[in-house]
């Protein structure tokens, strides 16, 4: 999804630096979309390495105006069998990874009066789901880490909403061992199929324009009618 919504961004002609733990194809990305497509390796629990990656945005492009708050794990295992440190992993990396994104880019967009910070949840944060400790418990805590910060930045002009993606086919869910079992029943769901992720994509590039505008502290879902049932 990530890769979905670079490449969304930048055939709108936007200049952005994304980042990933793999350098191989991050920087092979970056090659391909051109100078105004900038990649940074980036762990995003490091509070340091964000410092420098919003730092590095502002010297090639200037004050920064939209984050997408993008990385995350998913580690399947239920309660009984979960182990500490993996529940530690999955908040550091779901939740307090966007924590530390949206303080890392107040100061630059605060400069300009305008931003749009966009963190992408899951229905997995609507709604609980087996086999799910750690990852649904964070982004249900991104919910309400938006609707804060949209209370307390609209002052500024800066919008923050969730975006809420159902069962889209990506590496992570088809690595899943679940992945058929939740296959099956987005097959049952209004859409009758999973989604792609330049349909996640396409939501977050309107959550990043100027026709979003007065949409802030809300949820937006992309899950093929899955949370209507």
């Amino acid at each position: 999804m990530g890769e979905a919504n670079v490449r969304a961004m930048a055939g709108e002609g936007a200049k952005l630096v994304f980042t990933d733990l793999n350098t191989k194809k991050g920087s092979a990305l970056s090659d391909e979309l051109g100078d105004d497509v900038v990649f940074v390796q980036h762990d995003v629990t490091d509070e340091q390495g964000w410092s420098e990656v919003v730092a590095r945005a502002e010297a090639e492009f200037g004050p920064v105006n939209v984050l997408v708050n993008n990385a995350g794990i998913f580690i399947g295992a239920s309660i009984i069998d979960r182990t500490v440190a993996d529940y530690r992993k999955l908040i550091e990396v779901n939740q307090i990874g966007p924590f530390l994104g949206v303080k890392a880019v107040l100061p630059s967009m605060m400069k300009t009066g305008c931003g749009s910070i966009i963190n992408i949840s899951s229905i997995g944060g609507l709604t609980g789901a087996g086999n799910a400790s750690g990852y649904c418990d964070a982004k249900f805590a991104l919910r309400g880490l938006s609707k804060v910060a949209a209370i307390e930045l609209g002052e500024f002009g800066i919008r923050v909403n969730t975006v809420h993606p159902g069962a889209i086919i990506t590496p992570m869910t088809q690595d899943d061992p679940h992945f058929e079992h939740y296959e099956q029943a987005m097959l049952a769901t209004p859409l009758r199929r999973l989604g792609q992720a330049v349909e996640v994509a396409n939501t977050v590039l309107f959550l990043a324009s100027d026709e979003s505008t007065f949409s802030t502290g809300a949820e937006f879902i992309v899950d093929g009618g899955a949370s209507a049932q």
